[in-house]
């Protein structure tokens, strides 16, 4: 079951297009990953799918509903992370999420388990202005998480987060995927590479690449010398290729080097090259 479907999605601004023929789905239950420089779109197309923000022509349907006309049952059901918030500074974190339960019929996360999930158990109590950067940030999540929503946007989630709290927060994610279908806009590639079953690229509102991260990441590189030549080859399965490389020629092999696939440099190449 698709629990995204995109289809021919573009957003224009006088004569500028932000997004152009957008395609793409998103099956129930998996983590789709967008990633792309500054004003590639990625935000964009989330406040879209989220009903934010009105397209200029496409195809969109998220949980079976256009986000254009989602009324609140439809928007029940969706959870939501922005890059910020701004709510009243002298709520205390406790006392907002209860008042943010209270919009849905049945809270099915227990707060002090979402609490402890994002390390701010401590913090329970403390009015919102009190709060650094990074504590901010957590609470962003435990809002958007607050409903067990069905779906669920993140847009750059771990912004500001330290490592231990970016830690706890994939543990979290790991532990909805398969009944939450999660999309997630970020600029960091390796939280892209563990947690997404699926990766767009855009840039310059295009899609430039589409597939899982071993797929984006290409194939390893390994260099070796033998009779005083260099030598260089791409393969999808270096171990196997060095493992032959020796049998064959044994000591005569030196200098080896072999450099793992990256989605880093899939992701750079396919950017500049865009």
């Amino acid at each position: 079951m698709k629990a995204v479907t995109v289809d021919g999605l573009r957003m224009r601004y006088g004569a500028n297009d932000v997004l152009n023929d957008v395609t793409f789905q998103v099956d129930s239950g998996k983590v789709l990953a967008l990633l792309g420089p500054n004003g590639a779109g990625k935000t964009t197309t989330i406040e879209i799918l989220e009903g934010f923000r009105r397209r200029s022509a496409g195809r969109v349907s998220v949980l079976g509903v256009d986000p254009a006309h989602g009324d609140e049952r439809w928007r029940a059901r969706i959870g939501i992370v922005l890059q910020s918030w701004r709510d009243h500074a002298k709520w205390r974190v406790r006392e907002l999420l209860t008042h943010q339960g209270s919009y849905y019929a049945g809270l099915a996360w227990d707060i002090d388990d979402l609490l402890a999930a994002v390390g701010l158990t401590e913090h329970a109590d403390k009015q919102l202005r009190m709060l650094s950067g990074g504590q901010r940030r957590r609470l962003d999540v435990v809002i958007g998480l607050v409903g067990r929503p069905e779906m669920l946007f993140l847009d750059e989630p771990t912004a500001g987060f330290d490592p231990e709290a970016r830690r706890d927060f994939h543990e979290l994610i790991h532990g909805i995927t398969g009944e939450t279908t999660i999309m997630l806009t970020t600029h960091d590639l390796p939280e892209a590479e563990k947690l997404a079953d699926r990766i767009l690229i855009l840039s310059e509102g295009r899609i430039v690449a589409d597939g899982t991260a071993e797929e984006l990441a290409g194939e390893d590189v390994v260099r070796w010398t033998l009779d005083g030549r260099r030598h260089e080859r791409s393969t999808q399965d270096s171990t196997r290729f060095v493992f032959d490389l020796f049998k064959r020629y044994g000591d005569a092999v030196s200098g080896l080097e072999v450099r793992p696939a990256s989605l880093e440099d899939t992701y750079l190449t396919l950017v500049e090259n865009a």
